[in-house]
């Protein structure tokens, strides 16, 4: 029987992918500090550790202890946006919290690491993105995420880690965090909705994004740690058609079944533009049957309004106040 790590598998995807090892017949271990996940997030069967991917001693002391044969490292703080303002925080945590890991495995001899890193590292890249283009981050988060890729290709030239690297977007669906200001426009506009507040939308809502729901993005981020085509190598992964934000406001209230107004804030500095190619995931891993945006919704909405508001807290750790959104400040 495999014994698994996934690390932030008390948060959204990690809940997920935690899920899916347990049915497959996996031993699993989870790493969450619950920072942005809950601990009712994750699965009865699977053993809680609550601490931080930063804490070496913690980590080192847990591969010593359990032999992972797998790592499924989900474990991140994603906001893109925030991550300008919070740049030792985000390199602590989504960088050197990796590494620690990453020593690990090599020590201990895991078999394969799977790493989620992000469609962010492509930056203002013309989509659809492809994986053979060269990145160009235009945020903390998404140089935090490259180096980490980087690190991992030149640890197995080193060592001989095999890994397998995958790049998510715009992921939606039962167990996001609705609390959560700086990220998930969907469960934040869901969260808004449920307390009669108007959806905030940075700038005009033209921006457009491929807004992928996570049941069609869990199996094979599961399947590739144990698939040996798919070894040391990097896939996007998730949804193909792309929305205008201003489209996912409207569907998102038709889902919830209640209206609100539109509350258009300043433009922030961002990517306008974002979807990727996923021929290369679909030929390794398999082709998904890919969930509808109206149907992922539904269901989402119908898991957020049994889950009820949640309280939207402020980021108190902020090391840069210069152009910070003000929005990002209100209690």
């Amino acid at each position: 029987m495999a014994v698994s790590l996934v690390t932030g598998g008390a948060g959204f995807i990690g809940a997920h992918v935690v899920a899916e090892l347990i049915a497959q017949g996996h031993t699993v271990v989870v790493l969450d500090d619950l920072s942005g996940g809950f601990e009712e997030n994750v699965h009865r069967d699977a053993t809680l550790i609550v601490g931080s991917v930063t804490d070496h001693e913690l980590v080192d002391a847990l591969f010593e202890k359990h032999k992972f044969d797998y790592v499924y490292h989900l474990a991140a703080y994603a906001a893109e946006g925030l991550s300008h303002f919070i740049k030792r925080f985000n390199y602590t945590n989504n960088l050197i919290g990796s590494v620690n890991l990453i020593n690990a495995s090599v020590k201990h001899k895991v078999k394969c690491f799977v790493f989620t890193s992000s469609i962010a590292v492509y930056g203002a890249l013309t989509p659809p993105m492809r994986e053979e283009m060269i990145p160009v981050p235009e945020d903390p988060y998404g140089i935090a995420k490259l180096a980490v890729e980087q690190d991992l290709r030149v640890t197995h030239e080193m060592f001989g880690l095999n890994y397998v690297i995958f790049r998510p977007h715009n992921v939606y669906g039962e167990f996001q965090n609705i609390g959560d200001r700086y990220r998930n426009v969907v469960g934040i506009f869901m969260n808004q909705l449920m307390q009669g507040k108007p959806l905030t939308v940075f700038g005009d809502g033209t921006q457009t994004r491929a807004f992928s729901y996570i049941g069609d993005i869990v199996p094979a981020i599961v399947k590739s740690a144990y698939t040996k085509e798919a070894y040391n190598q990097v896939f996007n992964i998730g949804a193909d058609k792309d929305y205008s934000v201003n489209e996912l406001a409207t569907l998102t209230m038709k889902a919830m079944g209640m209206t609100v107004d539109i509350r258009h804030l300043e433009a922030r500095n961002e990517v306008v533009h974002a979807h990727a190619d996923h021929s290369k995931v679909k030929k390794v891993l398999g082709d998904p049957a890919l969930t509808t945006l109206d149907d992922g919704l539904n269901r989402m909405a119908e898991w957020a309004k049994n889950a009820g508001v949640r309280k939207s807290q402020r980021f108190r750790d902020i090391e840069i106040l210069e152009k910070l959104p003000p929005v990002w400040l209100e209690d």
